[in-house]
């Protein structure tokens, strides 16, 4: 059997923008809701992952995805409302975020509380400026 025939197929992908949960159904006939916010803060791209040192993505508690668009039979690239769209979700990726996605997020938040930052959405201001 070849590396690429163990790799997970993702058979099924369901957004439940209310929720802010993607479903993700696997060849194995599992599936799994992962939530927009974990998605985001652990994408694949070189902007969080960097050189080795991922960078903490915060503020993310009310994100959610504007687009999914296929790349290839392998992987989907995610939009996100807050514009960040240059991850590329392999099937892979996302069984190993599905399976692991408690131990991720127990991660994310000792991350966040030692870095004293915070999940909760930045607030928009419209600031006036008087003459």
């Amino acid at each position: 059997m070849t590396a690429q025939a163990k790799d997970p197929l993702v058979t099924g992908l369901k957004l439940k923008r209310k929720s802010r949960l993607l479903e993700v159904t696997f060849a194995d006939e599992k599936t799994y809701s992962l939530s927009c916010e974990l998605l985001r803060v652990y994408s694949p791209s070189a902007e969080v992952h960097g050189h080795g040192n991922p960078v903490l993505v915060t503020h993310k508690k009310n994100v959610n995805i504007t687009a999914i668009t296929p790349v290839g039979n392998y992987a989907v690239k995610i939009v996100f409302d807050d514009g960040h769209d240059t991850g590329l979700y392999s099937w892979k990726v996302l069984h190993d975020l599905a399976v692991n996605q408690v131990e991720c997020w127990e991660n994310y938040l000792a991350r966040l509380r030692a870095e004293k930052s915070s999940r909760e959405p930045l607030i928009d201001m419209a600031v006036k400026y008087h003459q």
